[in-house]
């Protein structure tokens, strides 16, 4: 077997995981395979994949941004209260677009305190999650019901066969990432700079803006997760998002995204994605113990960084032993 051959099936792993899992559970799971079911996956996974494809795009530019699960639940607040107290009669339509400003505003402060002032993204990130979430318990004490149709459309209506519309748009926003990762200069641009950042600076890109720009979308996909998350419910609460950045996190690295950065498909990080959602919706279905279900969530996490160091060894030893093999023929 070459070694790109080789290459691809390590690049492309997780779909051979998420096709083992697939013929697991249509043996053990009852009704798993069913086309209701499948829509199921699809539609409980659609506000974590925003958060997939957030996480992935700050993992490949060599950060991470952990405040997205406040950003998820603090963006669509604000549109929220605007609508109910603040501005009574607001424009549900004009509210969806303060969600997204919102985001953008929460991206741009973390990537002005990361890139400019230096604050390492763990510190800031993480400080900006603790505010956020904070202002969230303050603001909304209480859940907040009976929302516009018009807000929540995107998160609880349905199109054609019943596929929901949330579904139709992450895969929207994954083909949307894949196009800019794999044709644009801003995509290509993100990758040379988690690659090497000194090298991709002399080489004339500018790395400051870029890595803002990164800051931001991170922003604006978490608000739209958090949109999402709103439309499915009918209702926000305080406490939406909670722990939602851990599973982004591992459905990204499980997708093929290098915590080094510089490595990382738009494709994958929607296998990740999937692997994540059919493995809780395998366990939901069998009955599995909640708490359990929850330690799972903490294995896979584990799993996906040993999945990514394992990955990483594997292909530089792939790439060492045909440096090798070269060598010797040349000699």
């Amino acid at each position: 077997m070459g070694l790109k051959i080789k290459l691809k099936i390590l690049d492309n792993l997780i779909w051979i995981i998420l096709l083992i899992l697939i013929i697991v559970n249509a043996f053990i799971t009852p009704k798993f395979l069913t086309y209701n079911n499948i829509v199921n996956i699809f539609y409980h996974t659609s506000v974590l994949g925003f958060l997939v494809l957030a996480q992935g795009l700050c993992l490949i530019s060599g950060n991470f941004d952990l405040s997205m699960e406040s950003v998820m639940a603090f963006a669509p607040a604000i549109a929220i209260l605007m609508m109910t107290k603040w501005v009574p009669g607001f424009n549900p339509i004009l509210a969806i677009v303060v969600v997204l400003l919102v985001g953008a505003a929460i991206g741009l402060i973390n990537g002005l305190f990361v890139i400019k002032v230096g604050i390492p993204p763990f510190l800031q990130t993480l400080s900006m999650l603790i505010i956020l979430r904070g202002l969230v318990y303050f603001l909304i004490p209480m859940s907040i019901f009976r929302l516009s149709s018009k807000f929540i459309f995107l998160g609880s209506a349905r199109a054609i066969f019943n596929i929901p519309v949330a579904v139709i748009v992450v895969l929207a926003f994954v083909y949307i990432m894949h196009v800019m990762l794999t044709r644009s200069t801003f995509g290509r641009s993100v990758l040379s700079i988690g690659g090497n950042l000194r090298a991709s600076y002399v080489s004339g890109i500018n790395t400051d803006r870029v890595l803002i720009a990164v800051f931001i979308i991170s922003g604006v996909l978490a608000a739209f997760a958090g949109l999402l998350a709103v439309g499915r419910q009918a209702s926000i609460t305080n406490a939406m998002g909670e722990g939602l950045v851990f599973m982004a996190f591992a459905g990204s690295v499980m997708g093929g995204v290098n915590m080094r950065g510089g490595i990382g498909t738009a494709l994958g990080m929607l296998g990740g994605l999937l692997v994540l959602g059919v493995i809780d919706n395998s366990l939901t279905l069998l009955g599995v113990n909640v708490y359990l279900v929850y330690a799972t969530k903490g294995i896979l996490i584990f799993a996906a960084v040993f999945l990514d160091n394992t990955k990483t060894r594997m292909r530089e030893g792939l790439l060492y032993r045909e440096e090798v093999r070269k060598f010797k023929i040349n000699r």
